[in-house]
């Protein structure tokens, strides 16, 4: 694995990227100046990159500033058309929305957070709205705590000592051992739910994607208004139907 130190780490790659991540957050449009300074690059270095990625069309300008176009979604939509079951999730998730009524969504463990692959809302607006592409932190969400549980031994001994657990709620979790325990809980159950530790007004339950092999590639689950739905009244009316849709999606595999 290449690191910053070593001889196969290419250092104007890692810089343009970072440039790209610079020019994906905070304001619309940039100056070299403001980017420089998010990015921790010098300015002309952050303005050679800019002007590569205006020249490719990666981004546009007006002289003075610089902003992102359409083209760098396809770096994106890159990583989602190579999942060999990422249609097949969009449907079998779009199928079991309609079926039950509720909002329902796939995602993928990066680092600290899960980000979001596959997003089928209804037709209830709560106060938290994830997309396509948004990430939220693992520690305080059903899928998140899935994927956790799908970690080795190692890995996960790793996140509970450096992730910062920040409290999100009077209900999030973090306490590294109290983590810790609710993850064992999800490995012995083989499913997770989570009750406003994201956001009082939110709860979810979650359930693992695995592939032909069994191994655990993604996390599917149902998101419900917090206060209307228990646990276990969940886990009765939706449990089985998500358990359904990941076993279609593993089939497609």
């Amino acid at each position: 694995m290449a690191t910053a130190e070593s001889e196969t780490f290419v250092r104007a790659l890692a810089r343009g990227l970072s440039v790209i991540e610079v020019l994906g957050r905070g304001a619309p449009r940039q100056t070299v100046a403001s980017i420089a300074e998010a990015a921790g690059l010098p300015r002309s270095v952050v303005k050679r990159f800019a002007l590569t990625l205006t020249e490719l069309g990666y981004a546009a300008s007006d002289g003075k500033r610089f902003w992102l176009t359409p083209k760098v979604l396809k770096l994106g939509l890159s990583y989602l058309y190579a999942l060999p079951f990422w249609r097949q999730a969009q449907l079998a998730l779009e199928e079991l929305s309609g079926e039950i009524g509720q909002s329902c969504a796939m995602s993928v463990l990066d680092g600290d957070e899960i980000v979001y692959v596959v997003r089928v809302p209804t037709y209830r607006i709560l106060r938290a709205s994830p997309t396509l592409g948004s990430r939220l932190p693992a520690h305080a969400v059903s899928m998140g705590r899935v994927l956790l549980a799908a970690e080795p031994p190692a890995a996960l001994d790793h996140y509970l000592t450096t992730a910062p657990l920040k409290r999100l709620t009077h209900a999030t979790v973090t306490d590294p051992e109290r983590l810790r325990t609710a993850i064992e809980k999800v490995r012995e159950t083989g499913c997770a739910w989570v009750d406003a530790e994201l956001d009082e007004s939110i709860c979810g339950l979650a359930v693992p994607v695995r592939d032909a092999d069994g191994t655990v590639v993604a996390a599917a689950n149902v998101s419900l208004p917090s206060g209307v739905f228990t646990e276990a009244r969940a886990k009765t009316e939706f449990l089985a139907a998500l358990r359904q849709a990941s076993a279609r999606i593993r089939a497609a595999m």
